[in-house]
């Protein structure tokens, strides 16, 4: 579980990351909870881009994918999700506040 702290410095690395995964119009699929779980593992920290032709929920595609690639929900701004999984081999980022646990 993130702490605000940890989630606001995340949103501010995320901010000028691209979106590499995209949701189209057929919503949930398995290939994209691979793709997005494979990019998790390379990356840590993933923009996801929701088309506009979508037709599931914003709410139902981030709860879908957190819990499909054991993820956290960093941000969900317009047709934008921000997610964040710690590589646990090869850690990238290093949170604020990680130090004292």
């Amino acid at each position: 579980m993130l702490t605000g702290k940890q989630k606001r410095w995340l949103r501010a690395r995320a901010h000028n990351l691209e979106p590499i995964v995209q949701v189209g119009k057929h919503g949930l699929v398995d290939t994209l909870i691979v793709a997005l779980d494979q990019a998790l593992t390379a990356r840590e920290l993933v923009k996801v881009r929701v088309l506009n032709n979508c037709l599931e929920p914003m709410d139902e595609i981030a709860h879908g994918l957190s819990e499909g690639t054991g993820s956290e929900l960093v941000q969900k701004i317009g047709h934008n999700l921000v997610f964040y999984r710690p590589n646990p081999e090869n850690p990238i980022l290093e949170l604020p506040g990680t130090d004292r646990l």
